[in-house]
């Protein structure tokens, strides 16, 4: 059995500025090849100060097409093992494949084959690894030192292997097994208790740091997706989660409130589209002397009772421009087009004209309150009943006065519920945009599951 040991260098996990394999027997390093690579593009500082590899270094170097072939061969009939394999594996074959090459070999880890191997050491990072079993590392951060460094620990853990009456190597090149797919750092163990059921999910860095939150009606493997993703965002992530939690919910709409309240209460490092926690302003209504019917905005300290609030004046402009052209509105009583006698829609037959009293105002009116009844709920105070996380209990959601109020579960001991009984069964949560967003989109498919109170 051979193996090809392969320590890349990158522009920050994108493409290889330098590459380094050597094959080996088991025994003895049999070849090896390493070249610099041409990335053609910018090699940041941070970068450049890490492994010392400038753009200069690289200018002459080969480009990865010029060397593919030479990498395909050296490694054909071998396994491909590094230190995080998935990383380097994901992008030498993210190169290969922009060649229209498909790159597909064997896969050994020496984190995961550490920690199983080399038990309860604090890191596992190489450096790390290499200094409590004492193996040198000349030109760390460099790709044939980092290579040279993980040919030694891996010949240190064949023999560990070998001393084993079940093989871990074996079981990690077995098919079956997700040895490979696994994060380096995630404990087996950790992936095969996960949930199957609705619920949200954490990720944990080796800080004890939650850094993703996520959500799913099948947590292990939503869970699992994540580890085939071959985006930058996701591989990092990966590559940096040590622990996964989870809680289960019971069904799909508290899954989506939970994550979207857990991302704006945790912040965690790679979550994006909610993380966004104060609200700045309002949609609001009124009606002028003429009566006809105003949409604006306004700051929160100075809107008592918002038909519904943004996070910013972008955002609410942005939702009354779709909203105007949804119900064929003006936008000059909408807030957008302002110190103008009549709006420009009219010309283009956007606007009926009731800024030119063209259209009467009782019909423009009744569009205004058409638009603002499909942003409003359709009861000031109402329960949604779903499924609980056991047979016996369900779970609910609660607004009151046009806000949201929390979720909780509740026995199903008997017929009616009041108000009280949810209050006192309720875990207390923040009414912001995100959540109407969710809360709107579940009654329009879901409309049985609201009882109004």
């Amino acid at each position: 059995m051979k193996y090809a040991i392969i320590d890349i260098e990158t522009n920050g996990g994108v493409k290889i500025t330098e590459i380094s394999i050597f094959i080996f027997d088991g025994i003895h390093v049999i070849d090896e090849f390493t070249t610099l690579i041409n990335p053609e593009c910018h090699i940041p500082k941070r970068i450049i100060g890490l492994t010392g590899i400038d753009n200069m270094m690289v200018r002459e170097s080969p480009k990865f097409y010029e060397v593919a072939k030479k990498i395909y061969e050296i490694t054909e009939n071998c396994i491909f093992v590094a230190h995080n394999v998935n990383f380097d594996y994901g992008i030498i074959a993210k190169e290969f494949k922009e060649l229209g090459l498909d790159y597909r070999r064997k896969k050994l880890c020496t984190i995961r084959l550490s920690r199983k191997l080399l038990p309860n050491k604090k890191s596992y990072s190489l450096g790390n690894l290499c200094i409590s079993e004492g193996i040198s590392i000349t030109d760390r951060h460099r790709a044939r030192g980092d290579a040279e460094a993980t040919v030694i620990l891996f010949k240190k853990l064949l023999n560990l292997d070998k001393a084993e009456s079940n093989s871990v190597i074996s079981s990690f090149l077995n098919p079956s097994s997700r040895g490979a797919t696994l994060p380096p750092l995630l404990p087996k163990k950790v992936f095969d208790n996960l949930s199957e059921k609705h619920g949200v999910y954490y990720f944990w860095n080796e800080s004890g740091k939650i850094i993703y939150v996520g959500k799913s009606n099948n947590i292990k493997k939503r869970v699992l997706s994540h580890f085939h993703d071959k985006k930058k965002k996701e591989v990092d992530m990966c590559m940096a989660t040590a622990n996964i939690t989870y809680t289960e919910t019971g069904n799909e709409l508290l899954a989506l409130l939970l994550e979207s309240a857990e991302i704006k209460n945790i912040l965690p490092k790679y979550n994006r589209a909610q993380r966004r926690t104060s609200l700045g302003c309002g949609l609001i209504t009124y009606k002028d002397k003429k009566g006809i019917m105003h949409l604006a905005w306004n700051t929160l300290e100075l809107t008592s009772s918002p038909i519904l609030k943004f996070y910013s004046i972008s955002e609410a402009r942005s939702f009354l421009e779709r909203l105007c052209e949804q119900f064929e509105l003006c936008p000059k009583y909408c807030n957008l087009q302002t110190n103008v006698s009549s709006c420009f829609d009219y010309q283009i037959k956007k606007c009926k004209g009731v800024c030119r009293d063209s259209e009467a105002i009782e019909m423009y009116n009744k569009r205004v309150e058409e638009a603002i009844q499909s942003v409003s709920f359709q009861a000031d105070n109402f329960v949604i009943k779903e499924k609980g996380k056991r047979k016996e209990e369900f779970s609910f959601v609660l607004v009151l006065n046009n806000l949201y109020k929390g979720y909780g579960y509740l026995k199903k001991k008997k017929q009616t519920f009041s108000v009280n009984d949810y209050l006192e069964g309720i875990v207390a949560q923040k009414d912001n945009r995100d959540i109407n967003r969710i809360l709107h989109g579940y009654i329009k498919k879901n409309p049985e599951c609201i009882k109004v109170l």
